[in-house]
């Protein structure tokens, strides 16, 4: 199967759940789908479509939190990249970890980093940070401030040049 025709299909099998389509370049596709979708976005790119999951990513944009699951179809040499939007206030998805085992890291990563709830997941412990990481500090949101052992804002390099 070549670009062309896993694109052709992933358009059809998904269908109406796309929100967005397009193609970078030769290699990489890029979709949209709503956060409800994504568990049967996922059951469908690694069941039906034979795509293997290659890593996901989070992150934090000025108009919410997004979530990038990046799909490689090894026959092509080809990357399908499946995002979804979540509400920055109440970032929760449903766990794809039980439909796909290597999802739990990462989704464990993103949980303690970002803040995201992964509804359903096996194991929602910290990965990365001490367990005694302070609640509702995610270390990779826009609005994260490093503070030191005794509750005083660092200074980051970008801070000094600013107050020069």
């Amino acid at each position: 199967m070549n670009r062309e025709q896993v694109a052709a299909q992933v358009k059809q099998i998904l269908g109406e759940k796309i929100i967005a389509f397009h193609q970078k370049s030769d290699r990489r596709i890029f979709l949209e789908v709503q956060s409800g979708d994504i568990l049967e976005v996922t059951r469908i790119l690694f069941h039906d479509l034979k795509a293997r999951f290659h890593i996901a990513s989070g992150v934090d944009t000025p108009e919410g939190i997004e979530i990038l699951y990046h799909w490689a179809f090894d026959a092509c040499n080809c990357v399908l990249t499946v995002r979804t939007k979540l509400d920055r206030n109440k970032p929760e998805i449903e766990s794809c970890a039980p439909l796909y085992k290597a999802m739990e890291w990462i989704e464990r990563e993103m949980w303690e980093l970002l803040g995201i709830q992964f509804k359903n997941h096996p194991d929602l412990r910290h990965l990365l940070l001490k367990d005694d990481w302070p609640a509702g500090k995610y270390p990779l949101r826009r609005d994260y401030l490093p503070e030191a052992a005794n509750g005083q804002k660092i200074n980051l390099p970008a801070d000094e040049a600013k107050n020069e």
